[in-house]
């Protein structure tokens, strides 16, 4: 059966403010941490309990649907022969979230089986803020529609990024292209969650971003997001976004500035 991202929209941005009351419950009580595959990959109760209130509410509607969650690996239906696929993160940006900073969100995108997206939806419950996209339905924050700088030039440009959790041990940590940026922009941030990092350009609150080694559900639905709002979606060579096998390198931009900063990452 053909779903209509659009009729469901409003029940998901429920579901994702539901999230957002979990997280804030946790929120303000001590937050312990268990590793998972490094000392700095962290993850929380809240994450677990999220992630299952989420998973259980879309099993429930949509029972014929894949789900692939941070936490929980895939669920529902099995993912051949699924038509429709979920992202999930239950809260992007953990880091932040067990450290009392109040900067996280939970991810919700659907896709098809090839991972063309069709809706995403990021909530931010510190400050009440729903970013949500249709495709060819545009951008909106909290039903107000969003749209990406104008910013020509990356001289003028305040760009964001994230470094991978292997950074400790691995070479190929964006150190370098970190660097390489810092020199030719007017400002580079460091935020702590991909999904409103793309929330963020697709506001106007960032004319770009980069990053590596990222899964589908960090950011499926903050680049839905980036791409109704007018911005660009690439992977690090320009190559066009989906692909089935991206290799989890991506660039957003206002558009104006991708071929610049494509330019970057090639020399740096």
């Amino acid at each position: 059966m053909t779903l209509d991202p659009a009729a469901v929209l409003p029940e998901i941005s429920a579901l994702a403010q539901g999230a957002g009351e979990i997280m804030m419950r946790h929120f303000a009580a001590p937050i312990p941490t268990t590793s998972k595959t490094s000392r700095i990959d962290i993850v929380t109760a809240a994450d677990l309990e999220v992630e299952v209130y989420l998973a259980g509410e879309l099993r429930r509607m949509f029972p014929a649907h894949h789900i692939v969650g941070e936490e929980g690996g895939g669920q529902g239906a099995p993912a051949d022969g699924a038509a429709y696929h979920w992202f999930v993160d239950p809260i992007d940006g953990t880091v932040n979230f067990a450290s009392k900073l109040p900067h996280f969100c939970t991810s919700i995108a659907l896709a098809t089986a090839e991972r063309e997206p069709l809706l995403g939806v990021v909530y931010d419950p510190s400050r009440r803020e729903l970013f949500s996209a249709v495709r060819g339905g545009g951008a909106h924050l909290n039903g107000r529609a969003l749209r990406v700088t104008g910013t020509a030039e990356l001289a003028d440009a305040v760009i964001t990024s994230g470094f991978p959790y292997d950074k400790h041990t691995n070479p190929d940590n964006n150190l370098r292209e970190w660097g390489a940026f810092l020199t030719r922009i007017r400002g580079e941030r460091r935020l702590g969650s991909a999904a409103l990092d793309l929330c963020y350009v697709a506001a106007g609150r960032l004319d770009g971003y980069w990053e590596k080694d990222l899964k589908p559900y960090d950011v499926m639905a903050g680049l839905l997001i980036v791409r109704e709002a007018g911005g660009r979606v690439t992977d690090y060579a320009g190559g066009a976004w989906p692909q089935r096998e991206q290799r989890g390198r991506f660039v957003a931009s206002n558009g104006v500035l991708h071929a610049e900063m494509l330019g970057v990452l090639a020399t740096a």
